[in-house]
């Protein structure tokens, strides 16, 4: 699965209001593995950040005067993108920005040119009702080092994103065995180390062990008179095929 993790930084807001994209972050990740193929772009929003907002991001218009428009960068931007899973915290923010600046362009909102959407705050939400789910909060509870964010940024904040998705999804946790020890014996401690830079082989059963295998089936559905679950699905598979 090919994922693309993004955030944005705006001027405000409300994309309704006149606000706009001054920054884009992307992440790639391809079957849970980051790739380094990342995209990010900073954007000329042709207006200045609300006081507020820029104490947030701390991007001016200074810095942004000799970037491109939004339409300079909306091929890039859509090519890299196409047939992805975006995964995005607070959806709905970054989806009316995003889907406004491209219906300046006349091109149709970004659900419908990616394979699926994930919002991280709904996952969060579900794993941690009546709790502060933003992502310094995460960030926190699933000991993920945040601590170069003194500013929000879109391609920072992005990375942040990946690594708190895998840890919500508990894709790349393991058991280690801690040598230490307490009161002279030996304890398990939980430790996360990840195992995205390990190709784990895939082995294959041989015909003599599949042999092996049906055997011990047999044995079973013998000693149950034929009402094993795997035989009434195998009965029911074959009468739906008639």
């Amino acid at each position: 699965m090919r994922q693309i993790f993004l955030d944005t930084e705006t001027t405000g807001l409300s994309a309704d209001n006149g606000d706009r994209i001054i920054e884009i972050g992307c992440v790639e990740m391809l079957h849970r593995k980051l790739t380094g193929n990342n995209r990010h772009f900073y954007v000329n929003p042709g207006r200045d950040s609300h006081e507020e907002a820029l104490k947030v991001h701390g991007i001016t218009s200074e810095f942004l005067k000799d970037k491109p428009k939004f339409e300079a960068i909306a091929t890039d931007l859509l090519a890299y993108l196409n047939g992805a899973n975006v995964v995005i915290h607070n959806a709905p923010f970054d989806l009316g920005f995003l889907n406004m600046e491209l219906g300046k362009l006349g091109h149709p909102k970004l659900n419908t040119l990616v394979l699926s959407i994930t919002d991280t705050l709904v996952m969060a939400k579900e794993l941690y009702p009546g709790k502060r789910n933003s992502l310094d909060a995460l960030c926190d509870r699933l000991d993920v080092d945040n601590s170069g964010r003194t500013l929000h940024g879109a391609l920072l904040d992005a990375e942040l994103l990946a690594d708190v998705f895998i840890n919500l999804t508990r894709g790349q946790d393991v058991l280690l065995m801690d040598e230490g020890s307490s009161n002279g014996s030996e304890k398990l401690a939980g430790k996360l180390i990840d195992l995205s830079g390990f190709d784990l082989p895939v082995l294959l059963v041989n015909e003599q062990e599949l042999a092996a295998h049906e055997d011990v089936l047999l044995q079973i559905d013998k000693s149950s008179a034929g009402k094993t679950v795997w035989r009434k699905l195998e009965q029911k598979g074959a009468e739906n095929m008639t």
